[in-house]
């Protein structure tokens, strides 16, 4: 059962709560409000818009009493102004830089582009601050199964250059709820081996 709780237009504002926090963040527009919809089987819980960057806000929704999926500002759109991009940039950083029931970040990529420099930057960013987190390729039904796996690979090749082990990755499609069992089955793992 998912259920939107708040939104916080900076840290100070989340829930003052103990439970672990799922943060899902990408570039604006990679299907970030629909991937959440998707994994909660509920089509207008993340409000999805097709202008890109709407995500302002610190989103939380609580799972079964038990976590929160967080949604977080889309980073990288270049039609915002300067003061407001910079704005996101600050609420994202001191969010997963400083939220300490912050368990596990869901870098999502759209998985119909070749590995883009602002993601690239953005995983050495959480690999440098030592953050969890996982890959979640958006977007698989729109490019068809063989073209997902070498667009995919593609990615984890150039991340291979950097990295010397690769973070988990997912392929989804919310339109065809691919990847909803083995997202939520993760989240269940890190939260059994937390325990």
């Amino acid at each position: 059962m998912f259920q939107f709780i708040t939104s916080s237009a900076k840290l100070s504002q989340c829930p003052n709560d103990i439970r672990p926090e799922f943060a899902f963040i990408g570039r604006s527009n990679v299907g970030k409000s629909s991937l959440i919809n998707m994994l909660a089987n509920q089509k207008g819980l993340a409000k999805t818009s097709a202008t890109p960057g709407k995500t302002l806000l610190i989103n939380h929704f609580l799972v079964d009493e038990k976590y929160y999926i967080v949604d977080l500002p889309g980073y990288g759109f270049a039609k915002r102004s300067k003061s407001v991009q910079q704005d996101i940039e600050n609420i994202i950083s001191s969010y997963i830089l400083n939220r300490e029931q912050l368990t596990n970040v869901f870098l999502l990529i759209d998985i119909r582009h070749d590995p883009q420099k602002v993601d690239m930057e953005f995983i050495n960013w959480l690999g440098e601050n030592q953050i969890p987190f996982s890959i979640v390729f958006t977007k698989a039904d729109k490019v068809g199964p063989v073209k997902a796996r070498q667009n995919v690979e593609k990615y984890l090749q150039s991340l291979l250059e950097t990295w010397e082990e690769l973070p988990p990755h997912f392929i989804t499609s919310s339109e065809k709820k691919q990847g909803r069992e083995e997202l939520l089955g993760y989240i269940d793992q890190i939260l059994t081996d937390n325990q």
